[in-house]
C-alpha cells in the first residue's frame, strides 16, 4: 500500500531517524498498569492470555495423562470431569476469544488504518481490567474445586446436580463477555471514523475487515452468553425455575441461549486468524490477494450465517425434526464463505514468488488443518451422521482442528510475522521453523486418532474406556507432548530475542501496509502526521529482490 506523508519521504522507512518508541516512554509498573497505549494493552493481553493458555494447557496435559491407560487409575471420575471442563472454559473464554483481537488486534488496527489509536483508548485499558477481574474469578474457581458441568453449563446438571462452583464460574464468565463488548465497540467505532485519507472500505487490509466482522458478533452475540449465565447462576442460587423443569422451566432454553452465542463465538475465535492469514499468504507469495472483494465479503457473510446456525449442536436434543433439517441446510452454507477464503488463499499462491519463512509456513499449517476441520464439520451438519457421532471423539478432534489446527496456528503466525514490529527484534528463524514443524506433527499425531476413536464409537468425557481404544489413545497422548513441546519453544526464542535478537528494520519481510511504514517498535503516537492513501491494498511490485537475515534489501517496496 503507498502512502504518502505531507513533509517527509514517501518511504520513512529509509529514513534512520531515532525517536522515542512505545516500550521506551516509562518502564515503571504504574506507566504500564495505567497506559491508554493501545500498544502497551495489546501488550498486557499478551501477558495475560500466556498465562491462561499455560493454565489450560495444564489441564489439558491431566486429561491426556488419564486417558493414556483404559483404567480411570489417576484421578476419579469427578476430578476428571472438572479438569475437562477448567480446560474448556480456561482455553475458550480465556485465551481462543481474545487472543488474536486484543493482541494483535489492538497492535495493529489503528496502526493499519493510519490512526494514532483506538477510538475509546480508556475503554480500551478498562477492558483488559475487566478481563483479569474475570480471569480472577476463573483462578479463584480452581483453587476452590473447579465445576464439573463440561464447559457449556448444561441444564439441568448445571442448575440441580452439579456440586461444584457452577454459580461462581458463571459470574467470571459473565464479566468476561463485557471486555469482549468493550473491545468489539472499540473496533467498530475506530474503523469507522478513525480511517486516514484515502483509506476507503475497499483499500482496507483483510486483516481489518476480519477484525470488523468480529467485533459485529463480539457486540451482537456476547450480550445474549450474559443474559444466559446470568439466569443460570440465579436459577441455581435462588431456585427462580428459569431452566429447571420442576418448577416450569426449561432446560432445553439454556442450550438454545447457549449455542446462539457460542457458535458465533466459534467465529470470533477463528475469523481474526483468518485475517492473519490472508496478511501472510499475500505477503510470502509476492502477489496482490486474489479476489480481495469476495475475500472481504466472506468475512461478514460468515458473521452473519453465524448467527443463523446454532441448532445444529442439537441435533439429539429432541427438536422438531423440521427446524433440524433448516439448520442442516444453514451449516452446509455457512461453510461456502469459508471455501472462498481458502480457495483465494490458494488461487493467491498459484505462481506467486512463495517464500517459506516461518509465518508461511504457519499459513501452510493453518490452511490443511483448517481444511480438514472444515470437511468434517459437514459431516457433523448432516443430522443422519450426526446423531451417530453426536458426543463421540469425532466431535472433540473436528472442534480441535478448527480452534487448536486453525485459530492457534493462526494467531502464531500472526505472532512471528510482527514480531520484529511489536518488539523491534527478529528471533532466530532456524528455531522458528522447527517450533512450526514440531506443532504441527504433534497436533495431528494428537487429533486425528481422535477421529476413528468417533467413528468407532468412543464417548468423549469419560475418564475409563474399553481397551481396544488404548493403542489410538496412547498415540493421541504422544502427540500432545508433542505439540506441548513445540508450543514452549517460541515462548522462549521470543523471549531470547528481546535481549539478542537481530534488530529489525522497519519493514524485514519486505510487506505492504501503513504499519511497516513505522520504526521498530513504533513509536508512542504511530505516526508523526497522518498518512495518506494513495493505493489499493497488497500493491506489491513485479521485481522483488531477497529478503536476507530479517533485514530488507529492495525485495517488495511500497510504490
Amino acid at each position: 500500500m503507498s502512502t504518502q506523508v505531507a513533509g517527509r519521504p514517501e518511504r520513512p522507512e529509509l529514513v534512520a531517524e531515532p525517536r522515542p518508541n512505545y516500550l521506551a516512554n516509562g518502564y515503571g509498573i504504574k506507566s504500564w498498569l495505567l497506559t491508554v497505549d493501545h500498544k502497551r494493552i495489546a501488550i498486557l493481553y499478551l501477558v495475560s492470555i500466556t498465562v491462561m493458555f499455560f493454565l489450560g494447557g495444564v489441564f489439558a496435559l491431566l486429561i491426556r495423562l488419564e486417558l493414556l491407560t483404559p483404567a480411570g487409575d489417576l484421578m476419579a471420575a469427578d476430578m476428571y470431569n472438572r479438569m475437562f471442563t477448567m480446560h474448556g472454559v480456561v482455553m475458550i473464554f480465556f485465551f481462543l476469544i481474545p487472543s488474536v483481537p486484543a493482541v494483535l488486534g489492538n497492535f495493529l488496527v489503528p496502526m493499519m488504518i493510519g490512526a494514532r489509536d483506538l477510538a475509546f483508548p480508556r475503554i480500551n485499558l478498562l477492558s483488559w481490567y475487566v478481563y483479569i477481574v474475570g480471569a480472577g474469578f476463573t483462578i479463584a474457581v480452581v483453587i476452590f474445586g473447579g465445576v464439573d458441568t463440561g464447559w457449556t453449563f448444561y441444564a439441568p446438571l448445571s442448575t440441580i446436580y452439579s456440586n461444584s462452583n457452577v454459580a461462581l464460574m458463571g459470574i467470571g464468565v459473565f464479566i468476561t463477555g463485557f471486555s469482549s463488548i468493550l473491545t468489539g465497540l472499540n473496533f467498530i467505532v475506530t474503523i469507522h471514523k478513525m480511517r486516514a485519507p484515502g483509506m476507503t472500505w475497499f483499500r482496507l487490509p483483510l486483516f481489518i475487515w476480519a477484525h470488523y466482522a468480529t467485533s459485529l458478533i463480539m457486540v451482537l452475540g456476547t450480550p445474549v452468553l450474559a443474559i444466559a449465565v446470568v439466569l443460570l447462576a440465579a436459577d441455581r442460587i435462588f431456585q427462580i425455575g428459569v431452566f429447571d423443569a420442576r418448577q416450569g422451566g426449561d432446560p432445553l432454553l439454556f442450550q438454545h441461549l447457549f449455542w446462539f452465542y457460542s457458535h458465533p463465538a466459534v467465529y470470533i475465535m477463528i475469523l481474526p486468524s483468518m485475517g492473519v492469514i490472508s496478511e501472510l499468504v499475500t505477503c510470502f507469495s509476492r502477489k496482490r490477494i486474489f479476489g480481495y472483494t469476495f475475500v472481504a465479503f466472506s468475512s461478514l457473510a460468515i458473521a452473519v450465517y453465524g448467527f443463523l446456525v446454532w441448532g445444529h449442536h442439537m441435533f439429539t436434543s429432541g427438536q422438531s425434526i423440521y427446524a433440524g433439517l433448516l439448520f442442516s441446510v444453514l451449516s452446509f452454507l455457512v461453510a461456502i464463505p469459508s471455501a472462498i477464503k481458502v480457495f483465494n488463499w490458494s488461487a493467491t499462491m498459484y505462481k506467486g514468488s512463495i517464500s517459506y519463512e516461518t509465518p508461511m509456513l504457519y499459513a501452510f499449517g493453518f490452511i490443511g488443518l483448517f481444511t480438514i476441520g472444515g470437511l468434517t464439520g459437514l459431516f457433523l451438519a448432516a443430522t443422519s451422521v450426526d446423531v451417530h457421532v453426536h458426543d463421540t471423539y469425532f466431535v472433540v478432534a473436528h472442534f480441535h482442528y478448527i480452534m487448536v489446527g486453525g485459530a492457534i496456528m493462526g494467531f502464531l503466525g500472526g505472532m512471528h510475522f510482527w514480531w520484529p514490529k511489536i518488539v523491534g527484534r527478529m528471533y532466530p528463524e532456524g528455531w522458528g521453523k522447527f517450533a512450526v514443524l514440531m506443532i504441527f506433527a504433534g497436533f495431528n499425531l494428537t487429533f486425528f486418532p481422535q477421529f476413528v476413536l468417533g467413528y468407532m464409537g468412543m464417548p468423549r468425557r469419560y475418564h475409563a474406556y474399553p481397551d481396544e481404544f488404548q493403542v489410538l489413545n496412547v498415540m493421541s497422548t504422544a502427540g500432545a507432548s508433542i505439540l506441548g513441546v513445540g508450543y514452549l519453544i517460541p515462548m522462549v526464542y521470543f523471549l531470547w530475542s528481546l535481549r539478542f535478537g537481530a534488530v529489525a528494520g522497519p519493514n524485514p519481510w519486505g510487506a505492504t501496509g501503513l504499519e511497516w511504514t513505522t520504526p521498530s517498535p513504533p513509536p508512542t503516537e504511530n505516526f508523526d502526521v497522518t498518512p495518506i492513501v494513495t493505493e489499493e491494498a497488497y500493491s506489491y511490485s513485479k521485481e522483488e529482490p531477497e529478503v536476507v537475515g530479517g533485514t530488507q534489501s529492495t525485495r517488495a517496496s511500497l510504490r
